[in-house]
C-alpha cells in the first residue's frame, strides 16, 4: 500500500452535508456527478495535504450508530496547525465542539465535533512533527 486515497461518506441530506464540508470545513469540489441509475449524487472533495473525500447520497440509507464507541469507523481526524484558531473559526460558523483534550502519549491537543449526520470528526494539533507512519489511536 502506498497511502490512503480517500474517505467515502453517505449523507442523509446531501445539500446540508455538501454545505458543511465545503463552507464550514473548507474542502473544495473536484467533481460532482448525478448517477441516474442509483438516484445518487457523488461529490469528490479535496483538502490540504492530499485529503480526498467522497460524499454520496443514497435514498433511504439507514443511519449508522456512532456512539458510544460503536464498532466500525470511529472518527475522521483533520490535522490543523493552530487548534485554538480553528476552534474559533468553526464556533463562529455555529459548529459545537467538545472541550480540548491532551493525548497522554503524544502530547497532541485535539477535540471532537460532528458532521450534520452525527459522524464524529476530530481536529488534531500535533505536538511536534513526526513520521507519517506514526498514527494516533
Amino acid at each position: 500500500m502506498q497511502g490512503m486515497h480517500h474517505v467515502a461518506l453517505i449523507a442523509s441530506d446531501y445539500e446540508r452535508s455538501k454545505d458543511f464540508y465545503i463552507r464550514i470545513l473548507g474542502l473544495r469540489i473536484l467533481a460532482e456527478h448525478w448517477r441516474e441509475a442509483r438516484s445518487s449524487w457523488k461529490l469528490d472533495l479535496a483538502g490540504e495535504g492530499g485529503l480526498q473525500l467522497e460524499l454520496f447520497s443514497f435514498p433511504g440509507a439507514p443511519p449508522r450508530p456512532s456512539r458510544p464507541e460503536a464498532c466500525g469507523l470511529r472518527h475522521l481526524a483533520f490535522r490543523v496547525g493552530d487548534l485554538d484558531a480553528e476552534r474559533r473559526r468553526l464556533e463562529a460558523l455555529g459548529v459545537e465542539l467538545e472541550p480540548v483534550r491532551l493525548d497522554e502519549f503524544t502530547g497532541d491537543r485535539f477535540c471532537f465535533f460532528a458532521d450534520p449526520d452525527g459522524l464524529p470528526l476530530e481536529l488534531v494539533e500535533l505536538a511536534s512533527p513526526r513520521s507519517p507512519s506514526l498514527v494516533r489511536a
